[in-house]
């Protein structure tokens, strides 16, 4: 599948923002200002194109290598997705492409839509966060527990911090059925479930919790949540492949089949379809990476604007921010969204895990920035996430080298092989010269040392710092074609092309 990839959108993913046009007090200066500018703009943009070749080479890579069937994955800064694409493949023939249209269930993604459902009963006065959540839902009655504690809340439940048990008492992550309890089942047994902890004590992740957020928002608004969620935020966001619920019509077409976790042997199994039921508002939603990319977009757009946007960005704002951490200042967590630091970056969002599919929506605000990704087997999309950012980063770090005359830089990329000592690598053009992108690795962007080009086959090794180091050499068949690469007495064969 093609990469849907956009150019002329914002570039600060790599500390590379497009100026602004110029305005009339400028117009003398026009011309040259404008072809400067627009010389800039292409460097960027070949720059941010470089840098996703190398994410699309890698994720594939880790794909075959993890066997994992389908992976999609999608760039937004802030207003528009720079770049999207689908891997692998989407049925049990293993036979339809995934795109980044591909459905996917996003399991706890879904908490994030449930806490927005919730702020904008808040934005008009139908709830407040630091009330018992039994004034909104009188059903809502734990068990008696003799620890002393301060109130269930609403603030409690957004950021699992309330001391709520984990789950609604069913065994629905067991195999093979996922038995789901129903919306009716969660109210009938809720009184006999004990609290874990006392309230604001210990952070519990807690999908009853956001069960109970969701039950709120059908209390207060007086319509049933998924007509709720899809007209007051769904339809608003144009977000039409989203929905609080699996698309069982769609199973293997347009929604992916889900694939459980990697067995000894290199095979993952196939796991069986679920319905979310009851506990739809915590892990029920069913999305495409593309419209999470909008989803992404529509918070950065509203951060940038300050205005209102099916919410406030005074409110989206507040969600945005730390509510609770725990004891020991390892887990923080804001309305619905996790708040974390990441290389002095803070980054929202959530990650989703359900039966067969996993992902991850990273959102930096400061940045302008989010990334989202979905697969259909029980892997690891935040890895994915994370090494996208990292390679966009290392891009626009990276000083090019100035061109060589004669030097095309094409000719040598490819994969080549690490027999005996390790995976086969991948050699890509990157920045002026070439750079060595290894498939099997959870960081892409770690250590990257360049090859700076000296003209004919010669090359200059060149770490990460940029230090230049050694001669590299490259070898070529009777027809002209590079077919190896040779550095301390040493060659690695060429075993085929990008």
């Amino acid at each position: 599948m093609k990469a849907i990839y956009r150019a002329g959108a914002a570039l600060a993913v790599m500390g590379m923002m497009v100026p602004p046009t110029m305005g009339s007090a400028r117009e003398h200066h026009a011309p040259a200002a404008s072809q400067q500018g627009q010389a800039a703009d292409e460097a960027k943009a070949a720059a941010l194109a470089e840098a996703m070749r190398a994410a699309e080479l890698w994720i594939e890579g880790r794909r075959q290598y993890r066997r994992i069937p389908a992976i999609s994955a999608a760039v937004v800064q802030g207003k528009a997705t720079v770049w999207s694409k689908g891997f692998g493949t989407t049925d049990r023939a293993l036979q339809q492409p995934a795109t980044p249209d591909t459905i996917y269930s996003i399991c706890s993604i879904s908490k994030l839509f449930t806490a927005v459902a919730l702020m904008q009963q808040w934005e008009q006065g139908k709830v407040a966060l630091d009330a018992p959540i039994q004034t909104y839902l009188p059903w809502a009655k734990l068990a008696a527990d003799d620890r002393e504690s301060v109130p269930v809340t609403l603030r409690g439940a957004l950021t699992h911090s309330a001391g709520l048990p984990r789950e609604s008492d069913f065994p629905y992550w067991t195999g093979p059925d996922y038995p789901f309890p129903s919306q009716a089942q969660v109210r009938a047994t809720i009184s006999q479930q004990a609290p874990l902890y006392p309230a604001s004590t210990t952070w519990q992740y807690s999908n009853l919790g956001l069960t109970l957020v969701g039950e709120t928002v059908e209390a207060v608004s007086g319509q049933a949540y998924a007509e709720y969620v899809s007209a007051n935020i769904l339809d608003p966001l144009g977000l039409e492949d989203t929905r609080p619920g699996i698309p069982a019509d769609l199973y293997g077409e347009q929604m992916a089949v889900g694939w459980g976790a990697l067995e000894a042997d290199g095979s993952r199994p196939p796991i069986k379809l679920f319905d979310p039921a009851g506990i739809t508002p915590a892990a029920g939603f069913s999305a495409s990476v593309a419209d999470l990319a909008k989803f992404a977009g529509w918070t950065l757009r509203l951060a940038e604007s300050g205005e209102a946007e099916v919410l406030r960005a005074s409110t989206l704002r507040e969600m945005q921010r730390v509510h609770y951490i725990s004891p020991d200042w390892q887990t923080s967590w804001g309305l619905g969204f996790s708040v974390r630091q990441e290389g002095g970056t803070t980054v929202v969002g959530h990650g989703g895990s359900c039966p067969g599919y996993r992902s991850a929506l990273m959102i930096a605000p400061d940045e302008g920035m989010g990334v989202a990704v979905a697969m259909n087997a029980m892997d690891d999309p935040g890895t994915i996430a994370r090494g996208i950012v990292a390679l966009i980063k290392a891009r626009g770090e990276s000083k090019p080298f100035d061109p060589v005359e004669g030097v095309d830089l094409a000719q040598y990329a490819g994969v080549y092989s690490g027999q005996p000592w390790g995976a086969d690598s991948m050699l890509i053009p990157w920045a002026g010269g070439l750079t060595w992108i290894a498939p099997d690795t959870d960081e892409p962007a770690r250590n990257l040392y360049r090859l700076k080009p000296l003209g004919g086959d010669r090359f200059r090794a060149v770490t990460d710092k940029g230090e230049e180091r050694h001669e590299v050499v490259f070898e070529r068949d009777s027809n002209g074609t590079v077919r190896a690469i040779r550095q301390h007495s040493n060659t690695s064969l060429r075993l085929r092309g990008l």
